[in-house]
């Protein structure tokens, strides 16, 4: 929808903005009021999950359109790389929250203040249009954390140079519209068939008796029922994430500021000599160790959802993502969702996992943005980041979360969502989720974690070289730890 002036007089009038003090001449109503194009890309979710927000947005800014554009996510990063580099990129668009160091110096941060002109009728007895110049001030580093999740801002707020002081500050490089963690999704009749009445709050040995149980093996030995979907790599969903989180639980650093620590004993654990990140490996490849009593998964198993999804597998680690998927592939599997098993007596720890929303840096230098005059890049950046602001509000956000079927990352929206009885598990996390900063490739730190459990599990016969394993996984992503820019 666009924004027409049906009094060509009314460029010419000279308005006194309330509050400011200041004055929206002709050429400020001009430039304010240019037709604004926003392209935007996201992936998995449809423009339907938008029609609502981008309307309301609309309402009050008719000078501005935004095209919404969905890709699959096997093409999302390379469509993404090569249409930023040539200059069609889209102004707004989603990365995953372990993407945004690789990418920011392709993104606009969040500026102290927008301005934007906005339309608006006055008169008690004869309605009459105005234009307002409003200068709206956005959100401190300090209301973020407020706002949000504690995940968020660890991931989000980056020290950056400001181009306006020339010093280096903390900044907003994007907002999350939703915030994922991992569960437990459980077959409900394999559990009832194994006389358990429900699933294992603990890693303990109620959990690994319960996996003895649910896991059945043929006369010649060959695992025909699965009893949890752990000690495997790229057969597994999200298998690294699973592993560093319990790392993570175990009490693992992962990273001690810009150095990979996961390898390391903790100062914390020094004297104990315990090193948690190596129990935890051990933990979760023992279930895929013949000689064990957990043996419950193979190099052999097909990919983990798959098996669920057919009922030879009884515990799943999955995301909220994964719950429309299960529902389509095996719309009668009789199954729940409980929270994601925790360590006793250690404070409750879980993996996030989400999308934030950014802003091109390109807006500012696109030469076909600067065409249109010295001040429209800046114009085009502030209702960018705008719109965004607007959709992360709560009372905007709830109409893409009640479409996606997602938890919020707002604090504010956390109890209501606890007591929902399809988002409640995940909800009930939030305030727990943690991620890790995984250096500048992320996708390479994935394959690393893949490479480490196969590797370990490959290599049993020799449970001394166990830490060499670690080690070495250590120190390949600390090498993606030194910047490398998202298109190279």
């Amino acid at each position: 929808m666009r924004f027409c002036l049906s009094f060509c007089g009314l460029l010419a009038l000279i308005i006194i903005l309330p509050g400011f003090g200041l004055r929206c001449t002709n050429k400020e109503v001009q430039q304010g009021m240019k037709p604004v194009e926003l392209n935007y890309w996201r992936v998995y979710d449809g423009p339907d999950a938008f029609e609502q927000i981008i309307a309301a947005y609309s309402q009050n800014h008719t000078n501005v359109s935004i095209k919404y554009r969905k890709l699959r996510y096997d093409e999302y990063e390379r469509e993404l790389i090569n249409a930023l580099a040539e200059d069609r990129g889209p102004d707004i668009f989603s990365l995953h929250n372990t993407w945004l160091a690789r990418y920011q110096n392709k993104l606009e941060p969040l500026p102290p203040q927008v301005t934007l002109i906005y339309p608006t009728l006055k008169g008690s007895i004869k309605k009459e249009l105005f234009l307002e110049k409003r200068v709206t001030r956005t959100m401190t580093t300090a209301e973020l954390e407020k706002a949000y999740v504690e995940a968020v801002a660890k991931d989000v707020v980056r020290t950056a140079l400001d181009e306006e002081t020339g010093g280096a500050r903390p900044q907003i490089y994007g907002l999350p519209l939703a915030l994922d963690s991992l569960v437990m999704y459980y077959n409900k009749d394999l559990f009832n068939n194994a006389a358990l009445p429900e699933p294992p709050a603990y890693w303990n040995r109620d959990f690994q008796l319960a996996v003895k149980n649910l896991t059945k093996q043929d006369n010649k030995g060959l695992l025909i029922q699965y009893g949890v979907a752990l000690g495997g790599g790229e057969n597994i969903e999200r298998a690294g994430d699973i592993l560093s989180l319990l790392m993570m639980q175990n009490g693992t650093v992962m990273m001690d500021g810009n150095r990979v620590a996961f390898h390391q004993i903790p100062p914390a654990l020094s004297q104990k000599g315990y090193n948690p990140g190596l129990e935890a490996l051990r933990f979760y490849t023992d279930f895929a160790n013949p000689a064990k009593e957990v043996y419950s998964w193979n190099k052999n198993a097909e990919n983990s959802l798959e098996l669920f999804c057919r009922g030879q597998l009884a515990i799943f680690f999955g995301y909220a993502y994964h719950l429309p998927m299960i529902k389509a592939k095996a719309p009668k599997l009789n199954f729940a969702i409980a929270p994601m098993p925790q360590i006793e007596n250690n404070p409750p720890v879980n993996f996030a996992n989400y999308w934030v929303e950014v802003v091109s840096k390109k807006i500012m230098t696109d030469q076909k943005n600067l065409a249109l005059g010295q001040e429209y890049p800046r114009l085009k950046r502030d209702i960018a980041w705008d719109f965004l602001l607007f959709v992360a509000k709560a009372e905007n956000v709830k109409s893409y979360l009640a479409a996606v079927k997602k938890p919020s990352a707002l604090r504010s929206l956390v109890a209501q969502e606890s007591r929902d009885p399809k988002l409640g598990v995940f909800a009930s996390q939030l305030l727990t989720a943690k991620s890790w900063y995984q250096g500048e490739d992320a996708p390479a730190a994935e394959k690393i974690m893949q490479e480490l459990i196969n590797t370990a599990v490959e290599n049993q016969q020799f449970p001394e070289r166990l830490m060499d394993y670690l080690n070495n996984a250590a120190l390949q992503v600390q090498q993606t730890v030194v910047r490398k820019p998202a298109d190279e």
